[in-house]
């Protein structure tokens, strides 16, 4: 079983509207910006074992990349992946729900952020 997780979603907002919103979800679960670039729509984050004082066990690599679908709406792709101690992508071991439980508060953080 692969611990690699890809997933698109469309938002009907601007990219630039997205990208400032999912910014903002990473810092507030306190991610450290590997990349960023608002010009291309890239964030990639690392995150911490423990986030907003929960264990979740693994550390995470994770990747948005924001494109225009049309003049109102744009995609978001993310792709995520644990990390080992030194920063390589886990290959085994991985805690179950740990990623899961992540992704689930970046989009919780990313949608509370968007306009209404």
């Amino acid at each position: 079983m692969p611990y690699t997780v890809t997933e698109t979603h469309t938002y009907s907002h601007a990219p630039d509207v997205v990208y400032a919103a999912a910014k903002g979800a990473i810092e507030g679960l306190e991610g450290k910006f590997v990349e960023e670039s608002a010009e291309n729509g890239l964030l990639v984050a690392k995150f911490h074992k423990t986030v907003l004082g929960k264990v979740l066990g693994d550390r995470a690599w994770v990747q948005v990349a924001i494109s225009s679908v049309d003049d109102d709406s744009s995609s978001l792709e993310l792709t995520a992946y644990p990390l080992d101690a030194v920063g390589n992508k886990l290959l085994f071991g991985a805690r179950k729900g740990a990623l899961k439980t992540l992704l689930t508060w970046f989009y919780a953080h990313l949608e509370h952020r968007l306009p209404k």
